[in-house]
């Protein structure tokens, strides 16, 4: 019987870099050790089962939020390349325990968003990225407009984040979401 694991996504790579295999990995954690201490990993590209991988090294890109790494099986620039969009991930053993408030920053990807009008709860979108430059923005799809916006991840602006039940409840200054 194949054993049941649970997983965490740290991280999606983005490109190839350089010649030997190397990986630009935009980070979803806030572990930077989850890119640059060497083990296990595994890689997963849509619903497919994980491939296990062993990280050899990684160093993060000075002033963003990308990390490079070597993978022990990707050994050159071709191989490097047909893994971008794979997410890069780790047992959810692995994951550091978290407070009862606490979550980590990739679970709120695919969560609805919700906002409160005329005293009622309405379905806006969902959020699609995140982005963690200095200060992490959600990104979310407008469901109405089928624009992108991106949200300041700050408790003023979005005081209920409900994992259980798969949604956040937002509440945007005036304006903002007709940027």
């Amino acid at each position: 019987m194949k054993e049941e694991r649970e997983w965490l996504v740290v991280g999606i790579i983005t490109s190839s870099h350089g010649v030997k295999g190397e990986l630009k990995v935009k980070s979803l954690s806030d572990f930077s050790e989850r890119f640059t201490k060497p083990g296990k990993r595994w890689l997963q590209i849509d619903k497919e089962e994980p491939i296990l991988h062993n990280l050899n090294s990684g160093y993060k890109k000075p002033g963003k939020d990308l990390f490079i790494i070597s993978l022990d099986k990707i050994k050159d620039k071709d191989s490097a390349e047909k893994l971008k969009n794979y997410k890069l991930l780790v047992e959810s053993d692995n994951i550091p325990k978290l407070e009862k408030e606490e979550f980590h920053l990739n679970q709120l990807l695919s969560l609805t968003v919700k906002i409160e009008q005329d005293n009622k709860i309405k379905t806006i979108g969902e959020v699609i990225d995140l982005l963690n430059e200095q200060n992490t923005l959600l990104e979310i799809k407008i469901y109405e407009n089928n624009k992108n916006i991106l949200i300041p991840f700050v408790k003023e602006i979005i005081p209920i984040i409900d994992l259980k039940k798969n949604f956040i409840l937002i509440k945007p200054p005036k304006g903002l979401l007709e940027l």
